[in-house]
């Protein structure tokens, strides 16, 4: 019987408090355990991207797993490869350094190329996903709408009238902005 650490990550702060996708990632590992006859000797928790080679040095979690599953002389577990690393050069760098990983989604005896083959797509849908919410993005910022990140809004900087425009004239100016901006189904907070 093959003695494993578990090793779940979401990306988000937002996926970390749903629970959903750590859930979805428990159930694959559960469904690998029941099936592969593995043992479960511990569980990493982390949120943090799955971005970059430095992925050692970001996510703590993973580096205890790694550690935790070395000193059982077992296994890290996780249920997708993205899940460890959308980064070809660090799952190939844990490959080499023959840290025993598994990804139940693949099967227990997966072939080394096929990981790297894996690893690559992860990567590439890594770009596209990027490409995708930029081009998303691209469309409401060329019509001027300004865009939000989260719950977070942007900080406006206090207008500076120039020297020949009065304190009322700008206000009258404004007023007029802003119910334009209402009447096109735009906030008033949008107009300076």
């Amino acid at each position: 019987m093959t003695r494993a650490v578990s090793y779940l990550r979401v990306s988000t702060a937002r996926q970390g408090r749903s629970g959903l996708g750590r859930d979805a990632q428990r159930a694959a590992i559960a469904g690998f355990r029941a099936a592969e006859a593995v043992t479960l000797a511990g569980e990493y928790v982390e949120t943090e991207t799955g971005k970059g080679a430095d992925a050692l040095d970001r996510r703590p979690q993973l580096a205890a797993a790694l550690a935790h599953a070395r000193r059982i002389k077992g296994t890290v577990c996780v249920a997708k490869l993205d899940r460890l690393s959308r980064d070809v050069a660090f799952i190939s760098g844990l490959m080499a350094q023959r840290v025993p990983f598994i990804v139940a989604e693949l099967g227990n005896d997966v072939d080394p190329f096929m990981l790297h083959i894996y690893a690559a797509l992860a990567e590439k849908e890594r770009r596209m996903i990027a490409e995708r919410t930029q081009a998303a993005l691209a469309a409401p910022r060329a019509q001027g709408v300004p865009i939000w990140r989260g719950r977070r809004r942007r900080v406006l900087r206090p207008v500076r009238w120039p020297p020949a425009l009065s304190r009322a004239r700008w206000q009258v100016a404004h007023k007029h902005c802003a119910q334009s901006a209402r009447s096109h189904g735009l906030g008033s907070h949008i107009v300076l």
